[in-house]
């Protein structure tokens, strides 16, 4: 399969952030969070472990800025194919879901330590502790946009005829088994996360990866552009 436009270096780039974003946020949603309600001492020890912190460094921050600078780049390779439009909309919600979803994910990897810590010394009355609703209402949004986005640029990769078909397919899985039926079933149900979450990560990871490499081992023709550009340009009107 053959990219009709010429994709720069740092779209390709974009397009390699991806994957590596999936293997995170599956990775760090590996081991299921326990119910803060039914079992606070477990749920205390395992948000004031050192290995949290660091998976939520990498996740919620880190991974953050990959899924953002990936989807821009997805969305900047389909921009001037026929699926354009729908795809700079999928960009555009999706992109601000992820962005928002760096509000809550800023306090689960800060916040919550602490309030683990100070469960653990003796002071139980933490969590009694409620967060305003906002950021529920945050949380919502940043979940609704990212599970539309995603739906619509899988969609797109499907229609694309320059990508993998199903790959799209399975980006839109993606997100379903992660954000649906993981964030969203786990915050309505246990109020942590759901083994469904690492599955999802996964299935990002292979359809992004499968993106990434038919992109990568594509060889636009050289000069493509630039003769559009130069057929385009209108020519010089002479003074004679």
């Amino acid at each position: 399969m053959s990219i009709t436009f010429p994709s720069t270096a740092w779209i390709r780039a974009g397009l390699v952030a991806l994957p590596v974003y999936g293997l995170l946020v599956g990775y760090a949603t590996l081991k299921p969070q326990p119910d803060p309600t039914n079992d606070p001492e477990a749920w205390a020890q395992f948000v004031s472990s050192r290995s949290y912190l660091l998976e939520h460094l990498a996740s919620s921050v880190l991974g953050a800025v990959l899924a953002i600078f990936g989807t821009i780049a997805l969305g900047a390779l389909l921009a001037n194919s026929r699926v354009g439009q729908s795809a700079l909309w999928g960009t555009v919600l999706a992109v601000t879901g992820h962005i928002l979803f760096l509000v809550p994910g800023t306090i689960s990897t800060f916040a919550t330590p602490v309030i683990g810590a100070a469960y653990l010394s003796g002071n139980g009355e933490v969590m009694a502790l409620e967060f305003s609703p906002v950021l529920t209402a945050i949380f919502a949004i940043a979940l609704l946009l990212a599970v539309v986005g995603s739906v619509i640029l899988g969609l797109a990769i499907w229609r694309s005829g320059v990508l993998p078909r199903w790959a799209g397919l399975i980006w839109i899985a993606a997100a379903l088994v992660f954000y649906a039926f993981g964030a969203f079933l786990g915050l309505a149900t246990t109020g942590a996360s759901l083994p469904t979450q690492p599955g999802g990560g996964l299935l990002m990871a292979v359809s992004s990866g499968w993106i990434a490499w038919s992109v990568l081992r594509s060889r636009p023709a050289p000069g493509r552009t630039e003769r559009k550009l130069t057929a385009a340009r209108p020519l010089p009107r002479s003074n004679d």
